[in-house]
């Protein structure tokens, strides 16, 4: 089993003009450690308007910092909002391409749709079509990354002509693809296409022995893929916090683990918003006895009294991996047991202070870290080869006959459509004696007039 660090860059109430700017400061370090110690990915996620929750609505700028501040680790897309009305595929697919240059091929390219009224209501999109709207703009974003030219498309969400998009990608035939998962029916999903699940449910590790189950058994039956490769992988997610006693982990870690739930539920399900406005902290503060997410309680209890699963409608909570090394290896190694391939922890949450989640990374991957390392290696090149042969099946049934560009087909400039339009001998005598003079590096005051518009 592989790890990886979640980022929302969350941000609770009050903030100050600097603390946007600390925030990324602080993960960027975060990340720089985290790398060096062995942790082998990092996920970012995309949001828009979910103040406090997540001030993360540019991920590709902030991966490309944390491309350059590290040597080993993925760069995970955790995930991209792939619904042309969030991101043309054209410019998805040249964004994931860039960063995957820029990071030497280390990109993992995640998709999702989001279920918040703040993200949907506000980018226009329906909430009944949102996951076709998902689908179509993930395909065509891999499309734009493997097609030379790209051959056009005239779909539901989005019409574009045929261009070749560029840059590609370093890995080929393109990155590994990963989907956002919070149910059961998005795990199929997931199998179905052949994407790895980004699972973002907050599971018990033997419940998440069922998912992979089910997500294997689907990727076995009937996956037909909507990329050109499979990625046949379970992530889960979990809170971290980890120090030599417990006592201190749990007054480290509960707290911001908690808001993580309660504002996430704030904006996806009961919550009401006002823009600019909505003190998403201060309510959390004033409910959290009420709801289940008295730190207080927590401490007296040692055991499971996060709320972490509230946005799915879950009150028993989830203490995750906060505790001691020894409890975190013991509370590890039941994902590892269950088959999940990669356990991603959320430590930046609420007000976690960042010298604390530094001491957490460092005495995770100095005393627990190394053995999971360790037993990694062969367990990944024995399910490889396990999968090779449902993978080579599974791209066989994939047959699309997408649309390629007609042998006809030509981009003209506008000043040349123009002429062609007037049908003039002298003006297209004109625009030849201009090409002739660019390429001989003669100044044409006509042509700058044309490019300046």
């Amino acid at each position: 089993m592989k790890f990886g660090v979640f980022y929302e860059h969350q941000l609770p109430r009050p903030w100050d003009d600097t603390s946007e700017r600390q925030l990324i400061s602080d993960a960027l370090d975060q990340i720089e450690l985290a790398d060096r110690l062995g942790v082998q990915y990092l996920w970012e996620v995309e949001h828009h308007f979910l103040e406090e929750y997540s001030h993360s609505s540019a991920p590709e700028v902030f991966l490309a910092a944390a491309s350059q501040r590290t040597r080993r680790m993925r760069m995970g897309h955790g995930v991209v909002q792939t619904a042309p009305a969030y991101n043309h595929p054209a410019r998805i697919a040249e964004r994931i391409a860039m960063l995957d240059l820029v990071s030497n091929g280390r990109v993992e390219f995640g998709s999702g749709e989001s279920s918040s009224e703040a993200e949907l209501g506000g980018f226009g999109i329906d909430r009944e079509s949102k996951r076709d709207a998902w689908l179509e703009g993930l395909e065509v974003a891999i499309r734009c990354m493997t097609e030379t030219p790209f051959g056009g498309v005239e779909g539901r969400f989005v019409t574009m002509p045929p261009r070749n998009v560029v840059p590609k990608p370093v890995q080929k035939p393109h990155p590994p693809l990963w989907v956002a998962c919070s149910r059961r029916d998005t795990i199929l999903l997931a199998a179905e296409k052949g994407i790895g699940a980004l699972s973002f449910a907050f599971v018990e590790p033997e419940d998440a022995s069922q998912w992979v189950l089910d997500y294997e058994t689907v990727l076995r039956d009937r996956c037909i893929p909507v990329g050109l490769s499979v990625n046949p992988q379970v992530a889960c997610v979990t809170p971290m916090m980890c120090a030599p006693r417990e006592e201190d982990a749990l007054a480290r870690g509960l707290e911001g683990a908690n808001f993580f739930g309660y504002s996430l539920a704030h904006f996806y399900v009961f919550g009401e918003h006002v823009p600019a406005t909505t003190d998403v902290w201060g309510e959390f503060l004033e409910r959290r006895g009420k709801m289940g997410y008295s730190p207080e309680a927590a401490l007296a209890s040692r055991h499971e009294t996060l709320g972490a699963k509230a946005a799915a409608g879950d009150t028993t909570g989830l203490r995750g991996a906060i505790g001691t090394p020894a409890q975190l290896r013991d509370f590890l190694r039941r994902y590892e047991e269950a088959g999940v391939d990669q356990l991603i922890f959320v430590m930046q949450a609420g007000n976690n202070r960042h010298e604390h989640i530094m001491e957490s990374l460092e005495l995770f991957g100095t005393e627990v870290l190394p053995e999971f390392i360790e037993r990694d290696e062969a367990a990944a090149e024995a399910k490889a080869a396990m999968w090779a042969p449902v993978i080579e099946e599974a791209l066989a049934r994939r047959d699309r006959a997408d649309p390629v560009m007609p042998p006809e087909y030509v981009m003209r400039a506008i000043p040349k459509q123009m002429i062609e339009d007037m049908a003039s001998e002298p003006a297209q005598q004109w625009l030849e004696q201009l090409a002739d003079k660019q390429a001989a590096g003669v100044h044409d005051q006509e042509f700058q007039r044309l490019v300046d518009g």
